[in-house]
């Protein structure tokens, strides 16, 4: 068993309404409507416990019932919540999407002010847990002076830095920090801001140069995720893409966040990177045949049942 993976980022509450039919502007749409436990970090942090990797998340939440409730039920799953700040400031976080008939994302909202109080002075309060750490993973959603103290304080405990911009509004949070990573994984918008190269999801060459562009910027691993087109990768020495897995999607929330944490298991457990990444892409298709964030019944075994070869 490997040092916990400390993972540094968001937890929400989600709310995911899925429409029977075309979007009516200026009425109320009849659809499928789901709550779940979300954000990047907490979702990365849940999948990795389910694959009985340990983990420890650092997050802030609420002083209110979602809070609870996301605390216990991630607690629960496997993932150490010990170190999570609690705060009467803000609301637990909460993201709120609109997917069409197809299982496309529409447009969502969140509300993160939560997350202005994951301060320099909480992260310092667990800096011994970076020496502890076979991997840091950070999300975009960090404030940018305590995502400067979480790389610098990293770089000091020598653990490599893992980041996954959250969105393309967030991801300019990571260009100061893209010469320090291990490792980024962003889609397609993500990818276009931290490298200003617009390209589409059908198109992997483009995808490979994006993520050869990181590698350029100083990350030493990219990936680039390309929906229902797979997903591509690159580092000094190698690149490649691996096709998704051809199957009915349900809801694409955190499908990216299941391939991230896929990822980092085979990255810790010392997996190749081609494997690592047909991995992640099993746990992505496990997760859009799911109603929610997280396959709960996610397990190793599942993961290569359907592995791409």
């Amino acid at each position: 068993m490997t040092n916990p993976i400390l993972l540094l980022g968001s937890s929400s509450q989600d709310v995911v309404g899925r429409l029977d039919s075309d979007l009516q502007p200026g009425a109320s749409n009849p659809a499928r409507i789901r709550a779940s436990y979300g954000g990047v970090a907490r979702n990365v942090a849940e999948n990795l416990a389910r694959l009985e990797q340990p983990v420890h998340l650092l997050s802030v939440i609420g002083r209110d019932r979602p809070g609870d409730e996301l605390l216990e039920y991630t607690q629960a799953a496997g993932v150490d919540m010990s170190s999570v700040l609690r705060t009467d400031l803000y609301p637990t976080g909460f993201y709120m999407a609109v997917l069409d008939a197809r299982a496309h994302l529409r447009f969502a909202v969140d509300d993160m002010r939560v997350m202005s109080e994951f301060t320099p002075a909480y992260l310092s309060q667990h800096a011994d847990l970076f020496e502890q750490a076979s991997l840091v993973f950070v999300d975009g959603n960090l404030p940018e002076a305590t995502l400067k103290a979480a790389v610098a304080t990293a770089k000091r405990a020598k653990v490599p830095v893992c980041a996954d911009p959250a969105s393309s509004v967030l991801a300019e949070r990571l260009v100061p920090h893209l010469g320090k990573l291990h490792l980024v994984t962003c889609n397609v918008r993500e990818a276009a801001a931290l490298t200003g190269q617009v390209f589409e999801a059908s198109d992997p060459r483009a995808a490979l140069e994006a993520a050869r562009s990181l590698l350029n910027a100083g990350a030493q691993i990219a990936l680039v995720t390309l929906a229902e087109f797979g997903v591509v990768y690159a580092t000094a020495e190698m690149s490649g893409h691996v096709p998704a897995i051809q199957t009915p999607m349900i809801d694409p929330t955190g499908a990216g966040d299941a391939l991230t944490a896929a990822i980092l298991y085979g990255l810790v457990n010392e997996m190749e990177l081609d494997d690592a990444v047909r991995l992640g892409v099993s746990a992505a298709s496990l997760t859009l045949r799911h109603s929610g964030a997280v396959f709960p019944e996610l397990t190793l075994e599942k993961l290569y049942e359907q592995l791409v070869i």
